[in-house]
Order: C-alpha cells, then structure tokens, then sequence
C-alpha cells in the first residue's frame, strides 16, 4: 500500500498549496453551465488504483493479469451506474453507449486505457478513461441529451502493443495474436482472459465513417507543459515509431595478447555508432529522437574483447520522410566507423512499427477554442508516445488532449497529475465533445 500512500500524500500537498485554486477549477462553470466534478475524478484515480498493487506494494494492472481483470470490472460497473450498458468485444475492448436524439447520426467516441506497464504510475491512459465516465455523469446529471451517440471506449492491451484498438481497424493479424505478452499469455489467451474472443476478432472492426469523430484525454508524460507552465496541450500528431537491429560483427580475440591497433573490436564500433545516432538526431531541427536503448555483447567476459554486439535503434518523428533520411544518415556513419574499426554493421528493421498519425485539424482548434474559453493556456504540440488514438485517426477523426506531468514523469510510480490539472483536462473535453456534436 506504499503506492496508496504516495498518491494521497502528493494530493494533499497540492491541495494545501493551493486549495481555492483548485476549488475554483474544480467547479468553473462551462459554456453550457455545466462542469465536471474534479473531486469525483480524483477520487475514481485512487480507486483504480488499488487494483494490481502486488505483495510489495508495486502496481502491476498488467493487461491480461487479475488486476486488469479487477479493475475492467470495476470500471464496467460504474459505466453500468451511469446507464452505457457495456459491452466487450472480439478483441476485449470495453464499449458503453449512450444514445443521441438523432439515431441516424455516427457516434463521437471518447476514453482511454486502464491497464499499465510493470510498476508503472496511475495516471496513463487511466485519467483519459475516468475523464471519459465523468462527461457522461455530468449528461446524465443534467439531464443533457447529445444530438449524436455517445460512446465511451475503453481499450484492451494499450501498453503491451496498442492490441485493442489496432484490432479495432483490422491491423492485427494472426501471428500478433500468437506473440507473448507481459502477463506471460499470449495476445489470443490474454483476449480471452478479459472477455474476448480471438476466433472472431475480426468483428470488432470499425470502417471508415463508423465513428464520427475520436477525442482523447492524455497526461502528457513529458516535461514541456510544466516547464513552459501550459494547462493544456493540443496534440498536432503521433510520432511515427521505427525499430532496428543492430548487429556488429567483430572477432573475439585474447584482451591481453592482442594489440590495440589489431584488434576488431565490436563494442568500440557499437560505441562509436551510439554517439553517431545522438549526432545525427540532434543534426537537424525539429522534435526527432534517436535511441539506442538495448544492447548485448558477445561472449561478454572481462578477458575476451567483443566480437559481436546487438543494438537496439529507434527513430521517432511526426513525419515518415524524416524517420527514413535519419536512418539513411545513421546508416552512412555506421559505414565509415565499419571500415575505420574492421567491423561489420547490419540492419534489420523490426516489423512492430507504427506510423505518424497526424490529428485531424478541425478537432484541433475545438480543442484549442474550448480550452481558451475555459481561460486556459495552451501549446501546439506532438505526442512522442504512441496511443491509441494513432489506430482510431485511420477511420475517424482524431485528437488528443494533453495535461501537464509533474516533473515531466511516466511509466513510474511517481508519476502524478495534480487535481486542477485533471479537472482542466476533463472539462476542455467535455466542451470540445459538446462543440463536435454541434458541427
């Protein structure tokens, strides 16, 4: 329960540095004159919460494990509270629907996910989903009948692969389905764990003009709305994700009977590449990364010099074009380093990437428009994580809305969204669903 702790001591502390504030946040009135009651989210936050916490004290609602599997049921009896009578689908999306006055009319969808990776925070993917809950309670409190169908999507597998809503546009294929996932299942068993029916998955897919339009709520796990001081981020894209493997060919050799300048050794090369991927990144203007996150070394003892190094590379970046003239660059440096270290380098690019997704631009400024009525500051931004959102824009429009991470935090137990900040985030989406059912 160290977790539990942790979470309620950091909301007291912004409470008590700041309690009007939040209060006046909290219970700002909307265009409409409604507004989302900031204490319930919160609230739901730490409820959630306890589901998956382990023996230790770390969280672990790993998707496909029994604290997803608590916290989806959890989650689908408040939905059932608030009348959306969900329903899971092939590939163990959670969907809830609320009815419009206009049947006719395609649905606008809204959520998240609710599951994390291995000791991860409470915060990713979980705001955007008790975000998306709390603008049907504030309909229903009043009473507020959209024109168009409403639908709440809760999505399976986001963390391990984007599984839910890949399936979701007909992107995954029977050999995803075969591959592990963290829970120790494979995607087909884990499917089935939480309600699913891998045989039929096909039947989850939504086409193009099935969904009216998608908007996402998203703490932005980065540091650029705290550092600048922005309440709220417009997600301009999705960076496209590239995976290579790296593999340096050297000779393993005697590390005490070889002299310097004869040796062919695969971990100075690979050394050499790394600085050559920080140079290249950073060559250019722009927001691209460039990692080298993974590497193994061959036959790794302190007696015997490398003779053969794997790498893990990626590329992310909003725009294809530039991915693939990084690489090119990166690609004519591991040439030169090749020949100056009597190496071989070798690339293979991995099948598991994803492309740029840009947010629909119209959607955009609904979102810029309503955060700005709120009084709210905003910042044009991209995502260089990848979300669900990235799957939904190939059939729907797309957007995301980002709020501030404290201390640029994520994919960790301290990773934390104040009250205000979640309450902000929550009612720009609900104005912007508003604004999308009045188009």
């Amino acid at each position: 329960m160290q977790r539990r702790n942790f979470i309620q001591q950091s909301s007291l502390t912004v409470i008590g540095m700041g309690v009007f504030g939040s209060l006046l946040s909290n219970n700002k009135k909307t265009g409409t004159g409604l507004s989302v009651n900031g204490k319930r989210i919160e609230s739901r936050i730490f409820e959630l919460a306890k589901f998956g916490v382990d023996e230790k004290g770390r969280n672990y609602r790993v998707a496909y494990t029994k604290g997803d599997i608590e916290g989806r049921a959890w989650f689908m009896e408040l939905m059932k509270k608030a009348g959306l009578d969900p329903t899971i689908d092939a590939a163990g999306n959670i969907i809830g629907k609320r009815n419009g006055k206009n049947a006719s009319l395609k649905p606008i969808g809204f959520g998240s996910h609710i599951d994390m990776v291995p000791d991860g925070g409470n915060y990713d993917g979980t705001l955007g989903s008790i975000a998306a809950l709390e603008v049907i309670e504030i309909l229903n409190e009043n009473n507020f009948v959209t024109e168009h169908p409403l639908e709440v999507i809760i999505f399976g597998n986001e963390e391990g692969g984007t599984i839910g809503s890949k399936a979701m546009v007909g992107d995954m294929t029977a050999e995803g389905l075969k591959q592990k996932s963290q829970s120790g299942l494979t995607m087909a068993e884990g499917i089935k764990a939480i309600g699913g029916n891998p045989d039929t998955i096909k039947s989850c897919i939504r086409k193009k003009g099935d969904i009216h339009a998608w908007v996402e709520l998203h703490i932005e796990q980065g540091g650029i709305l705290e550092k600048e001081k922005i309440q709220v981020g417009v997600v301009e894209g999705i960076v496209g994700i590239v995976h290579w493997e790296v593999t340096i060919e050297g000779f393993a050799n005697h590390a005490g009977t070889t002299p310097m300048n004869l040796r062919q050794d695969a971990l100075l090369a690979a050394s050499k590449f790394i600085i050559a991927v920080n140079e290249v990144a950073n060559s250019v203007k722009g927001n691209q990364v460039g990692t080298v996150g993974k590497i193994t070394v061959q036959p790794g003892a302190y007696n015997v010099i490398p003779g053969k190094v794997v790498l893990g590379l990626e590329i992310r970046d909003l725009s294809g074009d530039k991915i693939e003239m990084l690489f090119r660059n990166m690609q004519k440096r591991a040439a030169t380093i090749a020949v100056a270290t009597k190496t071989k380098i070798s690339f293979e690019r991995q099948a598991n990437e994803s492309k740029p997704a840009l947010t629909d631009k119209k959607l955009q400024q609904f979102i810029n428009a309503s955060a700005k009525a709120l009084g709210f500051t905003t910042k044009f931004m991209q995502s260089g994580a990848g979300h669900d959102s990235q799957h939904i824009a190939s059939i729907a429009p797309a957007a995301m809305i980002f709020i501030p991470s404290v201390a640029g935090i994520s994919h960790s137990p301290k990773e934390f969204s104040t009250a205000t900040d979640m309450a902000n985030g929550a009612n720009v989406l609900f104005q912007t669903i508003l604004k999308i059912d009045k188009e």
